[in-house]
């Protein structure tokens, strides 16, 4: 039976956090194992939307630390799923800070998750595909090939002569 597929803002998710003194490190910032830890949970919430399952997290492909995040600051997340493969989903999380005070936000930090989606007994069950709908989306969707590629040769689960996405690119600087 093969699964409806779904667009992603079906997976769309949206948390907000208030940086508090015991998030911070001793330059009054956000501590950036406490970003990541927001990071996963925002990611899986959106990849358990698309899956309707239980979700592991498989990978993080980089976290991206632009600016500072201030004690005080409002945070907020947002989260989508970038493409469905057979039980994986990329994940796409983008995190902005707000400075309430002086009206200010700024994209502080952007990042990769891949997640896997689990059966009561653990074991991978398939996702439904992903449909992206604007050109971001389209663009995103595109990309997770290349994205997913690297991670495996990276694993060391696939050869680099085997990265067909990831070869045209380099065929294309030719």
């Amino acid at each position: 039976m093969a699964l409806k597929q779904k667009s992603p803002k079906e997976s769309f998710v949206t948390m907000t956090e208030m940086v508090l003194p015991n998030d911070t490190n001793p330059l009054h910032n956000l501590m950036g194992g406490r970003m990541m830890h927001l990071i996963d949970i925002a990611g899986a919430i959106s990849a358990q939307r698309h899956s309707q399952r239980i979700v592991v997290t498989a990978s993080v492909d980089n976290i991206s630390f632009h600016h500072p995040i201030k004690l005080g600051s409002v945070i907020t997340l947002e989260a989508r799923v970038t493409r469905a493969f057979n039980s994986s989903m990329e994940v796409y999380v983008e995190v902005y800070a707000e400075d309430l005070s002086i009206d200010s936000k700024i994209l502080t930090n952007k990042a990769f998750l891949t997640f896997v989606a689990i059966d009561q007994a653990g074991n991978p069950i398939h996702v439904p595909g992903l449909v992206p709908e604007t050109e971001d989306e389209k663009k995103l969707y595109e990309s997770a090939l290349r994205r997913r590629q690297l991670r495996l040769i990276l694993a060391g689960r696939m050869k680099p002569d085997e990265a067909t996405e990831l070869k045209s690119l380099f065929e294309d600087l030719k």
